[in-house]
């Protein structure tokens, strides 16, 4: 048996947490080490009467661990013993930060390792995911890390079966007996039949964490997802991002230019490098992060003491045309298509009738550019589209000079003005 908290593989290192990532924040562990630290811990005590106040988990590339706190071990009837370990996603905000992840883990007389939901971690329930329908939310990769505890605390050669690959569905816990959607799974092949492990993995509130999240649209149900593929959390959400955005915008200001590109995706590299002959780090990515980036300009212009005489705004009209309902957070889930802000523009333009009931009915901006592509008016009009923009933007900015939107299509062809 290993010692509490101790890894097979002697030759890990251990991965510091207290190294800020590159953009200077402090990373975290994802719900899968959270899972399994739980249960390493409750094996520990299951097996060798041990408590540990931590433990090590080996990272999935073995060559790094964690050494992740356990917040609360107990002893239940019928021989389970329930771990419980407090997420921390380190300057990453993500919905499962400081959620109380826990596992229950008991013996079975299978000789495999068989994965169940508890409360609070959701079961598939459409395919196309990493998992068959029916399985719990615990992806391969962690999966994959809670086998390699088990052999840790027993060690190699105990009888424990071979596991198979990760999320293989197997066959129900006790056969014969209708299984109830999302329950027990196995991870391993027939070993010794008086040998093995139910890891039942939940967390608290997780039903309500999961409102939060896109597992309802992804068909997860009844929970959160237990994720993660390196183990480690990089601050790369919605506050860690921005923060980033802003050190590329002190970055482009630095030196006072005469002008700097905004883009929300590559377009804006290519504009800078083709059109311009700027070089990177005059392009500012902002994603959709819209407003958040104008900000920033507008802040570091003025902390700066300096006018900026040229921003460049270039980028789809699916995104940038938002700006002309006001809106600034241009991710599809937190607003809708700008075709109508479009049309808008349409009737400003005097676009005949049929023409402009077929932009109406378009759902989205780039079916609305695939109706107006033979149009001999198409450039015009979109070039109306990018003053619209530039003065929307233009009325945010008073260290701006001139504000100038370039559209593009996807293929990266400009849609109105050229240069």
């Amino acid at each position: 048996m290993t010692s509490p908290g101790s890894n097979r593989n002697i030759n890990a290192i251990s991965f510091d947490l207290q190294q800020r990532a590159e953009n200077g924040l402090k990373r975290g562990y994802t719900t899968g080490t959270c899972a399994t630290a739980a249960v390493k811990a409750a094996l520990l005590k299951l097996v060798c009467n041990e408590a540990p106040p931590e433990v090590n988990v080996t990272l999935p590339d073995s060559l790094q661990y964690l050494t992740i706190p356990i917040d609360r071990i107990s002893e239940e009837a019928g021989g389970a013993v329930r771990v419980d370990v407090i997420k921390d996603a380190g300057d990453d905000p993500d919905q499962t930060h400081r959620a109380r992840i826990f596992a229950r883990v008991s013996r079975n007389q299978e000789g495999r390792i068989v994965f169940k939901r508890d409360r609070g971690v959701g079961v598939v329930t459409q395919p196309g995911l990493q998992l068959e329908v029916g399985e719990p939310a615990i992806n391969p990769v962690p999966r994959k890390m809670m086998i390699n505890a088990v052999y840790e605390v027993l060690g190699e050669g105990d009888g424990l079966g071979t596991p198979e690959a990760p999320g293989t569905p197997g066959t129900p816990e006790a056969p014969g007996t209708p299984e109830a959607p999302g329950t027990p799974r196995t991870a391993g092949t027939a070993g010794n039949p008086g040998l093995g492990f139910d890891l039942q993995i939940g967390c608290e509130s997780g039903e309500e964490i999961a409102k939060r999240t896109f597992n309802p649209r992804l068909g997860v149900q009844g929970g959160i997802s237990i994720l993660g593929t390196t183990g480690i959390v990089e601050p790369k959400s919605t506050a860690a991002f921005q923060a980033s955005i802003e050190v590329y915008v002190s970055v482009a200001l630095g030196d006072n230019p005469y002008e700097i590109v905004v883009a929300p995706g590559n377009l804006g590299q290519r504009f800078a490098r083709s059109y311009l002959q700027l070089p990177l780090k005059r392009v500012v990515q902002m994603a959709n992060f819209i407003g958040f980036t104008l900000k920033c300009v507008e802040r570091i212009l003025k902390e700066n003491g300096h006018q900026l005489p040229k921003l460049w705004v270039v980028g789809h009209p699916g995104k940038l045309a938002k700006i002309l309902d006001d809106v600034f957070d241009t991710h599809s889930a937190q607003s809708s298509s700008a075709a109508g802000a479009v049309c808008r523009l349409a009737d400003q333009h005097g676009i005949p009738g049929a023409l402009r009931e077929s932009l109406a009915r378009s759902r989205t901006v780039e079916g609305q550019i695939d109706i107006l592509r033979p149009e001999p008016f198409a450039a015009e009009f979109w070039s109306l589209v990018e003053r619209s923009i530039a003065t929307r933007i233009s009325s945010l900015l008073p260290s701006v000079e001139v504000v100038s939107v370039r559209l593009f299509q996807m293929d990266g062809k400009p849609l109105g003005e050229a240069l």
